[in-house]
C-alpha cells in the first residue's frame, strides 16, 4: 500500500517503512569511530528520539553490543506500525549486516516481567553492561508492585498561567490557559516521570551481577529556558525533574568503584510529545532559527555523539552544574541566544511566524519522525507495513 501521513492533532497515525529505515542508515552513516566507548549497552526507550541516537552511538560510533527496550505497536490489517517499530527493525538489520550485536525486546519497560526478561538476554547473549540508558517518555505508569495504573500530567503548580502556543501543523499562534495540577496529578507525574523506574532497573541489574565494574547509566531530561519554566521547571515536570535528580544521588550510593549514576540535560528537540506540550512548539520554533543562524544548531544524532565524547567517553572536559547533572544544553541556554529567542518571542504572531522561526523546519523534523519527508525516499511507492527494506 501506499504510506501518506495522516495528522489528527498533534499525533501522526501513521508512520512510513521506508523512511523510518532510511532515516536509522543515515545516522548509522553519519556516525564516528570514538574509542573508549561501551562494549555492552543497555538502551531503555530505544527506539526513536535521543534513546535511539543513543542506541546507533554506541553501535556505530563505539563497535557495542545493544540491547534495546521500547513498547511499540506492531502492523495489523491496513493500519501501519508505530514508527518505533520500524526503528526497531531497521537497526537490527543494520547492525547484523555490520557485523554488530543486537538485541530488542518489546513490552512495558516499568513492568518487573520486562526487567527479568531483559536481564535474562544480557545473561544468556551479553554479560555485564557498561552502559544503561534511562530514555523511558510514556505518559502512563503502571506500578509493578501496586498494580496502580499512574496518569502524568504537564500542569503548572498553584496558579493557572496564560501563555501563548504554536500549531506546527498550521502555523497559527494561540493564547493558552493551564490551570494548575492537584496534588493528586503532581503526584502521578512524578510516579510516571520520576526516578523511581530508574533505580528499580538499576537494582535489578545489580542482583544479577550485570554491571561491569566500568559501569554508568545516564538518564536524559529537559530542563528549558525562562521562557518555559512555567512548564518545565516550574510545574509538574519540574517534581518530576528533582526526583530524577534524587534518583541518580540514590544510584550513586548504591554504585561501587568508578560506577557512576547522572542526569543528563539536554537541548530540545522534535518529538511527538514535545509539539503538544503547550508553549513548547512556538519556543523550539524559534530556537531553531536562532540556533541556525548563529550556526550552532545540533542535529538529535550530532547532540548525543557530542555527549559520549565529551561527558560519558572520550577526552573531553565534561560539564556538571551544582546538582550533578550533566550539562549539554549550554548552546542553547547561553545568553546571546537566549536574548534573541525571547526578542522574536515578544513579537511572534501568526502573521510573522514564518519570519521570527524555524517553522518550515520543525514541521519537516516532526514527519521525519515518523518516516516522512525523508530525502531520497520515493512516497508514491508502494509498501510492505509489515516488514522494514533492507537498507
Amino acid at each position: 500500500m501506499i504510506v501518506r501521513p495522516r495528522i489528527r492533532g498533534f499525533i501522526c497515525t501513521t508512520a512510513h517503512p521506508t523512511g523510518c529505515a532510511a532515516l536509522v542508515k543515515r545516522d548509522f552513516e553519519r556516525a564516528e569511530p570514538l574509542e573508549g566507548g561501551p562494549r555492552n549497552v543497555l538502551v531503555l526507550g530505544a527506539s526513536g528520539g535521543y534513546g535511539l541516537a543513543s542506541r546507533i552511538t554506541a553501535a556505530a560510533g563505539c563497535g557495542a553490543a545493544t540491547l534495546g527496550v521500547s513498547f511499540e505497536k506492531a502492523p495489523a490489517g491496513k493500519r501501519t506500525g508505530s514508527a518505533g517499530w520500524y526503528n526497531t527493525r531497521a537497526f537490527d538489520a543494520i547492525a547484523a549486516g555490520r557485523g554488530l550485536k543486537s538485541h530488542s525486546i518489546d513490552g512495558d519497560a516499568f513492568s518487573d516481567e520486562i526487567k527479568s526478561e531483559v536481564c535474562d538476554a544480557l545473561a544468556d547473549q551479553f554479560g555485564p553492561i557498561d552502559l544503561l540508558v534511562y530514555s523511558l517518555a510514556s505518559p502512563v505508569r503502571q506500578h509493578p508492585r501496586t498494580g496502580e495504573l499512574h496518569r502524568s500530567a504537564i500542569k503548572p503548580l498553584g496558579a493557572p498561567i496564560d501563555s501563548r502556543t504554536l500549531d506546527i501543523h498550521t502555523g497559527e499562534v494561540t493564547e493558552t490557559h493551564l490551570e494548575p495540577a492537584t496534588d493528586e496529578e503532581t503526584q502521578n507525574t512524578v510516579v510516571v516521570m520520576g526516578g523511581e523506574d530508574w533505580e528499580f532497573w538499576v537494582d535489578a541489574l545489580a542482583a544479577r551481577n550485570l554491571l561491569s565494574e566500568r559501569f554508568q547509566t545516564v538518564a536524559y531530561t529537559y530542563l528549558g529556558s525562562e521562557l518555559t519554566w512555567p512548564i518545565y521547571h516550574k510545574g509538574t515536570l519540574g517534581r518530576a525533574k528533582e526526583d530524577l535528580d534524587r534518583a541518580a544521588e540514590a544510584i550513586r550510593g548504591r554504585l561501587q568503584g568508578e560506577q557512576d549514576a547522572r542526569v543528563a540535560a539536554l537541548m530540545a528537540t522534535v518529538t511527538q510529545a514535545s509539539t503538544a506540550i503547550p508553549v513548547v512548539p512556538l519556543y523550539v520554533s524559534i530556537l531553531f532559527k536562532v540556533l541556525k543562524t548563529q550556526g550552532v544548531f545540533e542535529s538529535t544524532i550530532e547532540h548525543i555523539e557530542r555527549l559520549f565524547r565529551t561527558a560519558l567517553y572520550g577526552s573531553g572536559d565534561r560539564e556538571l552544574d551544582d546538582a550533578g547533572r550533566l550539562r549539554l544544553d549550554g548552546i542553547e541556554l547561553g545568553s546571546e541566544i537566549q536574548s534573541e529567542v525571547a526578542r522574536r518571542w515578544a513579537g511572534a504572531c501568526t502573521e510573522n511566524i514564518d519570519d521570527l522561526s524555524d517553522l518550515e523546519s520543525v514541521r519537516a523534523e516532526f514527519l521525519r519522525v515518523f518516516g516522512f519527508a525523508v530525502d531520497g525516499v520515493d512516497y508514491e511507492a508502494e509498501q510492505d507495513i509489515f516488514d522494514v527494506p533492507r537498507m
